[in-house]
């Protein structure tokens, strides 16, 4: 059961998903979160970090209206459970491409000021992470063993590149995010799945 290790979720379900695996590579800021080198070279993440960091990631995005929150994905794997977390949170999303200066540049048409970002990855959302370092908005990023996390507020430790492994954690973002506003009393409530979120 989940109670038993604190985990948001059972540990099996995270497993199943691979969000645990990570790359080839590892950079130094993100040898904290490795558990284990395989002996196929891949890293393995520590699930109980994994877990920590999205709880912190979820309560830190509560704190603010969906209106104050930007989500931006660059990578494919991420666009559809990052719209879905939008739908059901009213988050504004970025899936693909983020149009440079739309944080920066107040006379741009679709203008905004986000209080707090996150981003399925800091490298191909790199010039997401730029604009917000720039106007001092804090970034809540997804990362894997090779990620460099500078200009990052909070690094939440994962495989950023699996479909199933973000589609787990976008569910539990957006049902965590639910919950602490309030907008839902219980894990039941939350009515979809973890397929829904996953991309076919």
């Amino acid at each position: 059961m989940a109670e038993e290790d604190n985990l948001l979720i059972p540990s099996d379900v995270y497993l199943k998903s691979g969000i645990h695996i990570g790359t080839k590579f590892k950079t130094k800021y993100m040898e904290n979160f490795i558990y284990k080198t395989r002996p196929d070279g891949l890293s393995v993440l520590n699930l109980k970090k994994i877990d920590e960091r999205i709880n912190v990631a979820a309560k830190l995005l509560a704190q603010y209206e969906p209106e104050e929150i930007v989500i931006a994905a660059r990578r494919e794997n991420a666009w559809k459970p990052a719209k879905l977390t939008g739908k059901h949170t009213g988050i504004k999303i970025f899936a693909g491409r983020y149009p440079p200066g739309v944080m920066t540049n107040a006379q741009l048409e679709n203008f905004i000021e986000p209080k707090v970002i996150l981003v399925a990855d800091p490298w191909p959302d790199k010039n997401i992470v730029d604009d917000a370092m720039n106007i001092g908005v804090p970034v809540i990023a997804l990362c894997d063993t090779n990620n460099q996390t500078n200009n990052l507020d909070l690094v939440v430790p994962c495989n950023n590149k699996g479909k199933k492994s973000l589609g787990l954690i976008f569910w539990i973002l957006t049902r965590e995010f639910l919950k602490a506003k309030g907008m839902i009393s219980s894990d039941k409530e939350f009515e979809p799945t973890v397929e829904d979120f996953t991309e076919e």
